[in-house]
C-alpha cells in the first residue's frame, strides 16, 4: 500500500514509551534520543504541521532519581515518584525544545477530566489554541492523583491517552512509538513464524487475539491496549501507525510516506461521540 498521503497529514500525535526515551540498563532517560526526538518534532512544526506529545517516563525517572531499583508496585509509591519524575521530565522537555526556540506546554489530564462535559470541552478547546499559536503540548496521566478517582478509574496507559487526545482534538495521524515494530500474527518473540503485518483494514476479534503476550518490562501498554487505542484513533477518522522507537528518526521516514510499521486505517464511524468510548468498561 502507499503511504504517500501521510505527507499531508497537517495534525500528529506522537506517543512515546517508556523504553524509547531511557535506557535500558539503567531506566535513565537517553538524552540522545530525546534530543533527537526534539529536534524531528521541532522540524515538523517548522513544517507547518501541528504536533502534540503523549509522553510517558515520569514513574520511572522518578524512581530513578530516589535511587529504586525496580518499578514500584505500591500505589502511593508510584504517585510520589510520578509527581518526582513528571517535574524533571518536563523540564528536560523545555530546556532541549528551548534549544530550537520552540515553545511547549505541558498537560497533565485524568479520566475525570474526559468524561466531564464541561471540563472535556475546555481541554479541547485549550488544545485547539495552544496548536494555532505554534506551541508543542506534552501530555501525560495526572498520575499523582488519576488512581484516587476511584469512581472513573484511570486510562491504565498512554496508548489509550494518546487515542483519546487524537480523538478529542481531531488528529489526522496517529504515532505510537514503542518496544516493537508494529502487528504480528503472533507473539514474535516466542514464535519465529509469526508474520508481520503491514496494513490493517479493520479490526476484528481475530486480529485482537493477535495482540496476546507482547509486553514490555518498564511501560504498562502491551500490544492489546495498542489495538484497543487503535479502535478509538480510526473510529474517529485517525490513521495511527505503531513502529519501533528504537530509533525515533523512524517518525521523519514515516511522514515521508515509507513504509515503517502497522497502520491501522481510519474509518470514522458515523455518529461518533468520544464519551462513549471513555466510558466503556474496557478503560475502567
Amino acid at each position: 500500500m502507499d503511504r504517500k498521503y501521510i505527507c499531508d497529514k497537517k495534525r500528529i500525535v506522537i506517543k512515546i514509551g517508556t523504553s524509547t526515551i531511557t535506557h535500558d540498563e539503567t531506566g535513565g532517560l537517553d538524552l540522545v534520543k530525546l534530543e533527537k526526538l526534539v529536534r524531528i518534532t521541532t522540524d515538523l512544526r517548522n513544517q507547518g504541521k501541528e504536533v502534540v506529545i503523549v509522553s510517558s517516563g515520569a514513574i520511572n525517572v522518578g524512581r530513578k532519581a530516589m535511587g529504586i531499583k525496580e518499578r514500584p508496585k505500591e500505589r502511593a509509591m508510584r504517585q510520589a515518584c510520578a509527581a518526582i519524575g513528571q517535574s524533571r521530565l518536563i523540564m528536560v522537555y523545555q530546556k532541549l525544545f528551548g534549544e530550537y526556540n520552540q515553545v511547549t506546554a505541558q498537560a497533565l489530564l485524568t479520566k475525570y477530566t474526559m468524561i466531564n462535559d464541561i471540563s472535556r470541552k475546555n481541554a479541547q478547546n485549550t488544545f485547539n489554541q495552544l496548536l494555532e499559536m505554534g506551541v508543542i503540548p506534552i501530555v501525560n496521566e495526572n498520575d499523582t492523583v488519576s488512581t484516587d478517582e476511584l469512581e472513573y478509574g484511570n486510562f491504565g496507559d498512554n496508548d489509550t491517552l494518546s487515542s483519546i487526545v487524537a480523538a478529542l482534538i481531531g488528529a489526522d495521524l496517529l504515532i505510537l512509538l514503542s518496544d516493537i515494530d508494529g502487528l504480528y500474527t503472533d507473539d514474535p518473540n516466542v514464535n519465529p513464524d509469526a508474520k508481520f503485518i503491514e496494513v490493517v483494514d479493520e479490526i476484528d476479534e481475530k486480529l485482537e487475539s493477535m495482540g496476546k503476550g507482547v509486553n514490555s518490562d518498564v511501560g504498562t501498554g502491551g500490544m492489546a491496549t495498542k489495538i484497543s487505542a487503535a479502535k478509538i484513533a480510526n473510529d474517529s477518522g485517525c490513521d495511527m501507525i505503531i513502529a519501533n522507537g528504537e530509533d525515533v528518526s523512524v517518525i521523519h521516514k514515516i511522514m515521508q510516506g515509507e513504509k515503517y510499521g502497522t497502520i491501522f486505517k481510519a474509518h470514522r464511524l458515523n455518529g461518533f461521540h468520544l464519551i462513549d468510548y471513555i466510558k466503556t468498561e474496557q478503560y475502567q
